[in-house]
């Protein structure tokens, strides 16, 4: 059962957008000094057309009104070129901060422990680096600089106001008053929705993941018609759930716009209240009534982007959320050394993926330092988590894994690859030249010792027939290799990494036969005197192994050579009799 990663509460949301706000302060500074400069000539032009109204009525000459209109003109050419220079900043502050975030949580995601992503499963972290990242990406990159000119416009357009009429000006904040119940109304519903839509989005790239990396299973087993209704199914629930956000935003927005029309409606009403006092003048209500008009267009953006933050905010609290995963083991401060040859003990090791339900029941061991174990058994049996046990990706629920005498959780995660690696029969080959892929293990390596792992492992021949040899590109876009070529690439890494103990889960099985014994036998040549650990499903591995471990329901239940467990009779000797007819 998958166990998603944690999201993260409001408290941790606005500390990551204050650490990206201080991280790029100056920027940040720039842009808002020219946007309030902006704000401000904007402001002053409904300000300079009330006095002109005042003035005409007065009987003002021509010189005088000529004077007025120079310096609206004035204060409407320097607003556009500020707002011009000001969103052009403020674009280049939404790609920075994006790029901070994405850098960021590509960083976070890189260090995860092995055992949160394994427990999290495929859709949920994909979700958070596709979909959520998306999300929040138009909102960064365009919304910075638009809620920047929302939030300073109607600052400056309340302090004109109350500086033009401090009696009128109060008349504007009825959009503010009539807003309080719809937004207490909206924002309740709106963020677990939008929260609930990003977790359904997680679960359907996953199943587009796996369905497609499993392509050829799906078609060989003929259950493409079963995927398309397991995918059909999701999609029906987070269509579910979009109409229902949907449907909010409609709302909201209708609201929004019937209270767009109070503050006019207000200002003329109130003003004329006023004037018949003498309490304000003709020009005076003119500039307000302009304020109240100019806040109709800021205001709808507002909805809009209040929509979109709801939205980002709960795939930003995904992304966070990443952050909030609890390290499994100390931060690097290092032994510094390469333990070789020290023994690997298990005491009393149980473990359980779900609460209550054990699926290793007390299993001791101990391996001798360079030996190799193969550990064989029935599919289901537990030997893929004992593996795991012995990699250090799952600590134990209960019980203990040394080496050298120091538990494996104890390990930084240097010190843990330096002593463990493990190799499964799933692996990747990145968007790179081949080379790259290999340094993956060993960033200083030389291409002389790229060709000796290589040539390790039974590859070197297949890799100097390639045109550009260890350049060619290959993944996504580049050469595709064969499942036998990518597996052996990720068996020169391990050559590469050189560490006191691998554990090989199935890693050969995706070559033909003939491939698997030859890589086996080079492998066994170029790790003597390293600890060994191969889970095998071909008992031909077994039998070349120093001793078998049998396991079966999570334990334990036969340990000797292959001569001794065949002569015993027991489990192993029925497998082997099996395998060998079969």
């Amino acid at each position: 059962m998958s166990r998603r990663l944690p999201v993260a509460g409001s408290a941790a949301v606005r500390r990551r957008f204050g650490e990206l706000a201080r991280e790029h302060r100056r920027v940040l500074t720039w842009v808002t000094v020219v946007q309030v400069v902006s704000a401000l000539a904007a402001v002053a032009v409904p300000r300079v057309l009330g006095a002109l109204v005042d003035m005409v009525r007065s009987g003002a000459g021509r010189a005088d009104v000529a004077r007025v209109v120079v310096v609206l003109a004035v204060l409407a050419l320097a607003h556009a070129l500020l707002a011009g220079v000001g969103e052009y900043g403020a674009r280049v502050l939404g790609e920075r901060v994006f790029a901070s975030l994405r850098e960021h949580l590509v960083s976070t995601v890189i260090h995860l422990p092995l055992s949160a992503v394994e427990d999290a499963g495929t859709g949920d972290l994909l979700g958070r680096t596709t979909h959520d990242l998306g999300r929040l990406q138009y909102l960064v990159q365009r919304g910075v600089s638009q809620i920047l000119v929302i939030v300073l416009t109607v600052l400056s357009v309340f302090l004109a106001a109350v500086l033009t009429s401090p009696l009128l000006s109060p008349a504007l904040l009825l959009p503010a008053l009539l807003l309080v119940p719809v937004l207490r109304w909206y924002l309740p519903r709106a963020v677990p929705a939008y929260r609930a839509e990003g977790a359904l989005w997680a679960v359907v790239e996953a199943t587009v993941a796996e369905t497609a990396e499993q392509a050829v299973t799906v078609d060989a087993l003929g259950l493409g018609r079963l995927r398309a209704r397991v995918f059909d199914h999701r999609l029906t629930q987070v269509w579910s759930v979009e109409r229902y956000t949907m449907w909010l935003r409609i709302w909201m927005m209708g609201a929004v716009t019937a209270v767009l029309l109070s503050p006019v409606v207000a200002v003329v009403a109130w003003g004329a209240w006023l004037m018949g006092r003498g309490q304000a003048t003709l020009g005076a209500v003119t500039t307000l009534a302009l304020y109240a008009f100019s806040l109709r267009e800021p205001l709808s953006q507002a909805t809009f982007w209040l929509d979109l933050v709801q939205s980002a905010g709960a795939a930003m609290a995904r992304v966070v959320g990443v952050d909030l995963v609890e390290p499994d083991r100390p931060p690097a401060v290092g032994t510094g050394g390469q333990a070789v040859g020290q023994a690997v003990r298990l005491r009393h090791v149980r473990y359980s993926y779900v609460a209550g339900h054990e699926v290793l029941h007390d299993v001791s061991l101990d391996l001798v330092p360079g030996e190799r174990l193969a550990v064989v058994g029935p599919s289901g049996a537990g030997k893929s988590t004992l593996g795991r046990m012995l990699a250090g990706i799952h600590p134990p629920t209960s019980g203990s894994v040394s080496v050298g005498g120091t538990e494996l959780t104890a390990l930084s995660e240097a010190d843990l690859h330096r002593q463990v690696v493990l190799v499964t029969q799933e692996h990747h080959v990145f968007a790179a030249s081949l080379a790259d892929n290999l340094r993956l293990a060993r960033p200083g390596a030389t291409d002389a010792e790229l060709r000796r792992a290589l040539d390790a492992v039974g590859a070197l021949e297949w890799v100097t027939g390639l045109g550009d040899g260890l350049d060619t590109g290959v993944g996504s876009g580049g050469l595709t290799l064969t499942p036998g070529q990518a597996q052996q690439v990720a068996l020169a890494r391990v050559v590469l990494m050189d560490p006191a103990m691998v554990v090989l889960d199935e890693a050969t099985s995706l070559m033909d036969p003939a491939s698997a014994q030859e890589a086996e036998h080079v492998l066994d040549a170029v790790l003597r005197g390293r600890t060994v650990v191969a889970i095998a499903h071909r008992l031909r591995t077994a039998a070349d192994a120093d001793r078998v471990a049998v396991v079966m329901d999570g334990r334990v239940v036969e340990l000797g050579s292959h001569d001794q467990l065949v002569a015993l009779g027991g489990h192993y000797a029925s497998l082997w009799r099996s395998w060998q007819s079969g």
